[in-house]
């Protein structure tokens, strides 16, 4: 991993990796998040590796939160598609959430819903020449001339490894304040991938504010 990493750092100004959580969800937002980590900074690679960033859907709850301890990240004093600036470990590092209610989704399509949150929060992390390495099988429109798709990129790179954990913890835990704005579904527990238990509350109590209309589980019940 570390190999992949530097040697993209090693030839642009600006490295960028980009990952989104809640696409298969049937409430609340998707969510992305862009990390970017400047050329000069190519000890952050190691030292994020020690840390064992991955893909947060390979961690637990408490390693992914403990990962962000170590960087000095509080998702819950962070706002959406605003810069911040990070050096926790000795070597800086950016990052950005970006984010799509559920509205936006039922709008647009979970799919571009999601690309359009990538896009959203890269955009505000371009600078010089930079290379955007983006989780999955398509990209999004940027400014950077330069961007690709990486399958399980999550694990290939540690940069939007740090991204996938990031996002997936900022998630959660607004899915975790939603639940009590919105009981009986139990949101908190079912943050990712809908549960049978989910979809029978559903059923039985009828779609909440926060549900994708759009979606398989909930349309029905409208």
């Amino acid at each position: 991993m570390a190999d992949s990493d530097l040697d993209y750092l090693f030839k642009f100004d600006n490295l960028i990796g980009c990952d989104e959580v809640g696409r298969g969800p049937i409430a609340g937002p998707v969510n992305s998040c862009a990390v970017a980590i400047e050329s000069h900074q190519s000890d952050l690679i190691e030292k994020l590796i020690k840390l064992n960033v991955t893909d947060s859907k390979k961690l637990t709850e408490k390693r992914r939160k403990k990962i962000l301890e170590t960087l000095n990240i509080d998702v819950t004093k962070i706002d959406q598609n605003k810069v911040y600036e990070n050096s926790a470990l000795g070597e800086k590092f950016s990052f950005v959430i970006g984010e799509h209610s559920h509205e936006d989704i039922d709008r647009m399509n979970i799919l571009q819903a999601s690309l359009s949150a990538m896009k959203n929060a890269s955009d505000k992390l371009i600078r010089g020449k930079t290379k955007i390495l983006v989780d999955g099988n398509k990209v999004f429109d940027s400014a950077a001339a330069d961007i690709e798709f990486v399958i399980k990129g999550d694990s290939k790179f540690v940069i939007i490894g740090l991204a996938s954990i990031i996002a997936k913890v900022f998630r959660d835990e607004k899915m975790k304040a939603l639940d009590i704005l919105y009981p009986g579904y139990n949101l908190a527990k079912h943050a990712g991938y809908p549960t049978k238990e989910h979809r029978d509350a559903v059923k039985k109590l009828g779609p909440c504010k926060i549900h994708r209309k759009s979606f398989k589980g909930v349309k029905e019940y409208l």
